[in-house]
């Protein structure tokens, strides 16, 4: 059984952060893994060692990277957990999580993972889309908001939050998971794993191979002073609104990819 992890880096919430030219300027940030996407790569290892009395499934994990150079430490710290290979799709492009779901549901095809687990919501993008949209690229069932997690036979079952409180399930693999705080406590890497982390391999990919480019477009800071259109949308038909939505935004508001 092989599992894929995707990581992120992120700045540390204690860190001191400064807007240059209107960006926002990580040089000399304190960078480490997203906590949510820290969460899966502990319970992969879990899942692959049997950490919670369970039968270890013998897994490999996979632990991959979309993003700058730098990101070479976070996936240097998650080998020194534990995972047992990485992958760095190396870029200065910022991909939104639409286009990011394309790179990682393609990795996941070339590597033939059969889980794939992905933090709730990044920390950076405050958003909850990469797992159902890597899910629909893949046409494989998601569970999302997991705080318990097993596999056995071929079959994943747990525990995800939902409105109403806590749902369990069962659903044969392959599957998206999405991670949270609660479902597992992530292990410190030690001395001696860190070392062993150094020989492990690492490797690089390029974007251009994925043929992907961002999808969504940073929208300016004056479009709070336009004037609103007052134009509302029914949603009772969710495929309409979208349509009509989409026709909104390129025919009136202008709105380009």
């Amino acid at each position: 059984m092989k599992i894929m992890t995707l990581i992120r880096q992120v700045p540390d919430v204690e860190a001191r952060l400064r807007v240059t030219g209107g960006e926002v300027d990580l040089s000399g940030a304190t960078l480490v893994i997203d906590g949510m996407d820290e969460y899966g790569v502990e319970a992969a290892l879990e899942l692959k060692e049997g950490a919670r009395g369970e039968e270890a499934v013998g897994a490999e994990v996979v632990v991959v990277a979309v993003g700058p150079r730098r990101n070479e430490e976070a996936l240097r710290t998650a080998l020194a957990m534990g995972a047992d290979r990485a992958v760095h799709v190396e870029t200065d492009l910022a991909l939104d999580p639409i286009a990011l779901s394309q790179v990682v549901a393609e990795l996941v095809r070339r590597e033939g993972a059969e889980l794939l687990l992905l933090g709730a919501q990044q920390a950076d993008w405050d958003s909850q889309a990469l797992g159902p949209a890597t899910a629909e690229r893949l046409g494989w069932p998601q569970l999302t908001w997991t705080n318990a997690l097993t596999v056995q036979g071929g079959v994943l079952s747990g525990r995800h939050d939902v409105d109403e409180g806590s749902d369990a399930f069962e659903v044969p693999l392959p599957a998206v998971v999405t991670t949270q705080q609660g479902l597992n406590e992530p292990r410190y890497p030690t001395l001696p794993n860190i070392m062993k982390a150094k020989r492990k391999e690492l490797r690089k990919e390029s974007l251009e191979a994925f043929g992907v480019r961002p999808l969504l477009t940073r929208v300016a800071a004056d479009v709070q002073t336009k004037e609103r259109l007052g134009r509302v949308v029914d949603g009772k038909d969710a495929a309409a609104a979208a349509a009509a939505l989409v026709t909104f935004l390129r025919e009136e508001a202008k709105v380009s990819r």
